[in-house]
Parts: structure tokens; C-alpha cells; sequence
């Protein structure tokens, strides 16, 4: 994700925090300054401390989605630290909705133990005070370790219940569609749990509005629009599955020799709608030029080059038999945009990223031809 860096790595998994990141600890700053008026900066200093153990409670509920998706085989790029939260980024969904189930209660159930842990810690250090309601409140407004153990209790309480919501995309979202798929299939279970997610977004937005919390209405805005964003990219994986790699490259695409120049490529850019151009030598292909391998070379102004100086001599290979949904997903683990599809070792053609939504647009809308004409008592489109 863009606008963030590194801070460590577990289990090959980057760990990086969003520039967006420090205005959390700002706020946490200034709401511990406000409180504390006999010391102020002491107070800075507490809350910016209590919001740094809050999100390292968050990154450790990140691992736990991402170390258990990693036991099923599905790769974790990075997790990213927001002021909303963190975010894991799982490379692909899981196929069996019993390993979502699984997954999506990973993060809870860490938070659980981290609860478990600090009230274990808690209750001998309050001691006789923990039966003193009055007493206990008066020193939670003061920075100390008591109030650092029961904040911290609480927040992870809170994050226990927050993401037990059955909002998608949150993680009840998410054990809600799996338990759904388990019946009633993925596409339908999604589209339920999006409904629902957007339904609560509704009405915590109105609640929000109503008591005058801004966190909470952007966190209803998040759900809302991550609830539809996930419904649109299931219906995007039901139908790209059904359409195979080897359907779906320029069967009529034109490429570049080994000895052309790159005014060729550049002549072809101009008369014809095609952006990218394999490198052939005979029948194989042993390089792709892109179109912003041309417009970077033509931005150098050095001259017209062989197309070989400027080609991509490693680019991303794909079975023919490949779903076109499993060559979106090949595309983002190997942040490419395009990949030459193959029949065994006979190479066939390129596909991008362009060609895959385009064909997602076509596939849809023939689909949703074959369903009207099916309703109509006609029959469907071959």
C-alpha cells in the first residue's frame, strides 16, 4: 500500500505503517495533555505510550488472521497500521469457508488471550481498590499502570466485540458468509453478508450522526463501502472463473522481431489499439515490450533502439487452462500487468490486466442476456 513503510517483518509478512498513522498518536497526545493538567507533556507522553500498546494489541490481531491463513496455503503480503486499525492484506480468499470461518476468528480469539493476560496482571496489582468503584475511577484519570492495564483491557474487549459485528467486511461479517457458504454456496452467502453489513452501517451511521461521533461515522462510511467492494469482487471471482486464459488472449495481436526498432512498436502503438507486443524469435517468444517500456525509452530521446534493449526478458508465463480469476490473482502476487498464456510450451498470446476486465464486462453481460432470455421461455445464448 502506498504512503507506508516498514517497520519489521514477521513470517515473511511486512509489517508497515500507513503516514496516516501518527495522527492517532497525536490525537492520543492531546486528549492525555487535556487530562492532565498538573503535567501536561507527561500526559502527551502517556497517551502517545497507550496508543502505541493499543496497535501493537491490533498488529498481533493481524498476525492471527495472517498466521492462519498462511496454514492454509494462502499467502500474506504485508499488514499495514492505519488510524482506523490494521489491515492484512491476504493475497486471495480461501476456497473452503470452513478455513474463513477459521481465519476471520483468528484475529478475536488473540485479543481474547491478550484480555486474558491483562486482567490476570490486573487483578493482583489493584488489589482491595478494585472493590472501590469511586476509587478505581478517580485513578484511571491520572496516567498510571493501573489505568494502562484496564484501558488496554478494555480496548481489547472492545476490539473483541467491534469485530464480532455481523458487518461485512468485518471479521463477524466474514464467520457470518462463511457459516453461510456452507449451505448456501459463496456467491449467495456473499451477497447476504454484504446486505447485512450494509444494513448495520446504516444504522450505526444514523446512531453515529445522532450522538454527534465523527469516529463512528467514518467507521459506518468503511463498512458501508467495504461491505459493496467485497460483494463486486466475489461476483468479479464467479465470473472470471468461468472463463479460461487460453479464451481470452488477442488471438489476433500483432508482434515485434527480434531486429525491429522501436518506431516499429511505436508505429504499431499509433494505428491500432494494442499496447503491448511480444518479442519473437521464430515461433517463441523471448521477451514482452510494454507500453511504458516504449513511452519511457521515447521520454530518454535516445535514439530508435532494437525493441530486444528494451524489452521485458522476465514476465509472468500462464497455463492456457487457467481461469482468468487465477491470472488476476498470479498478476497481483507478481505485481505484474500482463502475462504470456501457453499451451504446454507453445506460446499463444498475452493477456493483461486491461483484457480481464474487459472480458469481465462481456462475460457479465452475456450472462445476464442468458438469464432474461431463460425468464422469457427462450433459449439461451450458445
Amino acid at each position: 500500500m502506498g504512503w507506508s513503510f516498514r517497520i519489521a517483518q514477521v513470517r515473511g509478512i511486512d509489517i508497515k505503517v500507513h503516514v496516516t498513522f501518527f495522527l492517532i498518536l497525536a490525537l492520543g497526545a492531546f486528549q492525555w495533555a487535556s487530562s492532565t493538567p498538573g503535567d501536561p507533556l507527561d500526559g502527551a507522553l502517556f497517551g502517545v505510550v497507550l496508543m502505541l500498546l493499543l496497535f501493537f494489541c491490533v498488529t498481533l490481531h493481524e498476525l492471527g488472521h495472517s498466521i492462519a491463513a498462511q496454514r492454509f496455503g494462502i499467502p500474506v503480503k504485508e499488514i499495514v497500521l492505519m488510524p482506523l486499525g490494521g489491515l492484512a492484506l491476504i493475497e486471495k480468499n480461501p476456497k473452503k469457508p470452513l478455513h474463513e470461518l477459521i481465519i476471520a476468528a483468528a484475529g478475536p480469539v488473540v485479543n481474547v488471550v491478550i484480555a486474558g493476560l491483562l486482567l490476570a496482571i490486573a487483578v493482583p496489582t489493584l488489589g482491595m481498590s478494585a472493590l472501590n468503584g469511586q476509587a478505581l475511577l478517580a485513578a484511571l484519570q491520572e496516567p498510571s499502570l493501573t489505568t494502562m492495564l484496564l484501558w488496554l483491557l478494555a480496548a481489547n474487549i472492545g476490539l473483541v466485540l467491534f469485530n464480532l459485528i455481523p458487518a461485512f467486511p468485518l471479521d463477524g461479517g466474514r464467520m457470518l458468509r462463511a457459516a453461510l457458504a456452507m449451505g448456501l454456496g459463496m456467491p449467495r452467502a456473499t451477497r447476504i453478508a454484504s446486505v447485512v453489513g450494509q444494513v448495520v452501517a446504516v444504522g450505526l451511521g444514523l446512531w453515529a450522526v445522532a450522538t454527534g461521533q465523527i469516529f463512528l461515522i467514518l467507521i459506518a462510511v468503511f463498512i458501508f463501502f467495504g461491505a459493496s467492494q467485497e460483494q463486486q469482487q466475489t461476483a468479479s471471482q464467479t465470473v472470471l472463473a468461468s472463463v479460461k486464459a487460453g479464451d481470452a488472449y488477442n488471438k489476433h495481436a500483432l508482434h515485434l522481431q527480434v531486429g525491429d526498432r522501436l518506431s516499429k512498436a511505436v508505429d504499431y502503438m499509433m494505428t491500432s489499439y494494442q499496447h503491448d507486443f511480444a518479442v519473437m524469435q521464430g515461433s517463441n517468444i523471448i521477451g514482452v515490450v510494454a507500453r511504458e517500456d516504449v513511452l519511457k525509452t521515447l521520454a530518454m530521446s535516445i535514439g530508435d533502439r532494437y525493441v530486444t534493449e528494451i524489452m521485458q526478458r522476465n514476465f509472468l508465463r500462464v497455463d492456457a487452462g487457467k481461469s482468468l480469476d487465477e491470472v488476476r490473482q498470479a498478476l497481483g502476487e507478481n505485481g505484474a500487468r500482463l502475462a504470456a498464456v501457453f499451451d504446454g510450451t507453445q506460446y499463444l498470446g498475452l493477456v493483461s490486466a486491461e483484457d480481464i476486465r474487459e472480458a469481465f464486462t462481456v462475460s457479465t453481460l452475456v450472462q445476464r442476456q442468458r438469464k432474461a432470455k431463460v425468464s422469457q421461455g427462450s433459449a439461451p445464448l450458445a
